[in-house]
């Protein structure tokens, strides 16, 4: 891969990324704000693992069988969207009592990494998304399986650092506004989730971030 092919590679996720705040966004925003950003990085990270699991079954060339299947794309979507509405309604449904910098059930790490990858992997557009953004930018005269690794970890790190802007700009808001009203951050909260889980109900092409 030339350095020419992978700027403008980078170029193209760093344009993808510069929009408003699509459903991962939404997601880790409002755990930012109930739970701080500290414990929020873990559902970061459930997120880019799923998306590490999209990128190997987009290179097994499984987009094929999710693209044709349309049973299985409307399930899979909707399991999502019904997800993220639980949460959300949730979240919105919790007494003003703030979880932020407290250990309580909901930031536990392994339920946060839960809810990042579940709500990953509930989108059914990233494997189709990620099967057809990386051969754009393959030379197919080189070795294949190091530039699928660039490419997806690239994607990663672009990924993982808005994730992490978006959390901190959450974090930032939850703490200036936490002594007036804890229970309208988590009403702000519980609506996050839920307008994540309408994002993911009415994508068609883009996949989840």
């Amino acid at each position: 891969m030339s350095a020419e092919i992978y700027i403008l590679y980078l170029a193209a996720v760093a344009v993808f990324f510069a929009t408003p705040p699509d459903t991962s966004q939404l997601l880790i925003i409002a755990n930012a704000m109930k739970h701080g950003l500290r414990r929020s990085v873990w559902v970061i990270a459930g997120d880019l693992s799923a998306n590490v699991i999209q990128m190997t079954a987009a290179a097994f060339g499984l987009a094929a069988v999710i693209a044709t299947s349309a049973a299985a794309f409307t399930v899979i979507k909707w399991l999502g969207v019904a997800y993220l509405v639980w949460i959300g309604l949730r979240m919105m449904m919790s007494r003003g009592e703030s979880g932020r910098g407290r250990a309580d059930g909901a930031a536990h790490p392994v339920r946060l990494f839960r809810l990042g990858f579940v709500t990953s992997m509930t989108n059914p557009f990233a494997v189709v998304f990620f099967a057809a953004l990386f051969p754009q930018f393959i030379t197919v005269n080189a070795p294949i399986l190091p530039q699928l690794l660039i490419l997806g970890a690239t994607y990663l790190v672009v990924d993982g650092a808005t994730l992490l802007l978006w959390g901190w700009a959450g974090d930032r808001v939850a703490t200036r506004f936490a002594q007036r009203s804890m229970t309208a951050i988590n009403r702000v909260c519980g609506g996050l989730m839920i307008g994540a889980a309408v994002l993911l109900g009415l994508k068609d092409i883009a996949p989840q971030r």
